[in-house]
């Protein structure tokens, strides 16, 4: 429900702004239609308030309705059917009928597709209807400079109003879609890449480590006892930790490395352009320095990682088989006796 007000709303206010300017100018092209005629004191004042006082007051009805989008889609119908009866009350002046009935049409368009086209038509009907009744069913060809003039400004400025609401959604819809691309590719607890998306640039990287025959290294980290974690302190703490490692392995890469969770405990790492022994000197960073991480609420936790470092070779045929390497050293470094760093065809081995 919330979700939904909220769309109205935004449906409401993007609304705002291109009503006021078409109101505004509209009532200009009205007047130059409706000049030449003998017309009653109580429609020039429907006028005044059609043209500069309507939108406010459709945009109140708007934001304090329970149910926005709906009254602002009664707005824009109740905008089409005072643009049938103005053009009726010109008595279908040609230029005049063409500049208000097409940018109602262009609008509800706009605002709502092919359906709100329709229903806006049977709107525009209807105002037709309306003004024939209290007027006659008159059409007066001719064509005035007055009418000419009075019409420039709907023709040129209008079109340019819903041109720029138009720029301003299609911005703004890139940016959504940026937003859900990089979430869909981002683990929601620890922020850094997920499996799918790690797995992808780790192939990306073999292929291009393949073409220009350059160095990149992988590193596969894993919480030791991770487990008994969670099910000593629950998975909230769990959780925590979890956090912890994310924030300790950004903090310690470089722009260009590729961080991911590659599940559950496990976290992955591609270091492109770094020889192995120099990441291992990074992760044994990572290693030590997560030693000391203390939760405040169970003093006695103690973390520990096990890591496995794989450099690119040319002998490698495909990413995963560059993985296994990794994976390997990971369980080397576990069989070894865990919370060290243990890289491929050599061990760096630390005991805390």
């Amino acid at each position: 429900m919330e979700n939904r007000r909220g769309k109205g709303l935004s449906f409401a206010r993007r609304i705002y702004k291109p009503r006021i300017i078409g109101l505004g100018i509209g009532c200009l092209s009205v007047f130059g239609g409706l000049y030449p005629l003998a017309m009653p004191s109580w429609v020039w004042a429907f006028l005044l308030f059609n043209g500069l006082a309507w939108a406010h007051v459709a945009y109140q009805l708007s934001i304090r309705s329970p149910f926005p989008y709906q009254a602002e889609q009664r707005n824009i119908l109740y905008d089409s059917l005072c643009g049938g009866f103005w053009a009726a009350a010109a008595q279908f002046t040609p230029l005049t009928t063409v500049t208000i009935l097409s940018m109602m049409t262009m609008n509800n368009f706009a605002a709502g597709g092919s359906r709100l086209f329709l229903r806006g038509l049977l709107a525009q009907g209807a105002g037709i209807g309306v003004a024939w009744a209290l007027f006659g069913m008159r059409f007066n060809p001719d064509v005035s400079p007055l009418q000419v003039y009075t019409c420039l400004p709907m023709l040129t400025l209008y079109p340019m109003a819903i041109g720029w609401v138009c720029y301003e959604l299609a911005i703004k819809l890139s940016e959504h879609k940026r937003a859900l691309s990089a979430l869909s590719r981002t683990d929601s607890l620890t922020g850094l890449l997920n499996h799918g998306s790690w797995k992808d640039l780790l192939h990306l990287k073999f292929h291009k480590c393949q073409q220009q025959q350059s160095h990149a290294t992988i590193a596969l980290i894993d919480i030791d006892h991770f487990k008994q974690i969670n099910d000593s302190h629950g998975h909230i703490v769990g959780d925590a930790v979890l956090r912890q490692l994310s924030v300790e392995i950004r903090r310690n890469l470089r722009k260009n490395d590729l961080a991911g969770r590659y599940g559950g405990d496990e976290f992955c790492v591609i270091l492109p352009q770094m020889p192995l022994e120099e990441a291992a000197r990074v992760m044994e960073r990572i290693r030590e320095t997560f030693s000391n991480y203390r939760n405040p609420q169970i003093p006695e936790l103690r973390v520990s990682l096990s890591i496995g470092l794989a450099d690119f070779q040319l002998v490698f045929t495909d990413a995963a088989t560059w993985l296994n390497a990794a994976d390997r050293a990971l369980y080397a470094a576990k069989d070894t006796g865990r919370n060290r760093v243990n890289a491929s065809n050599y061990a760096i081995a630390h005991s805390a």
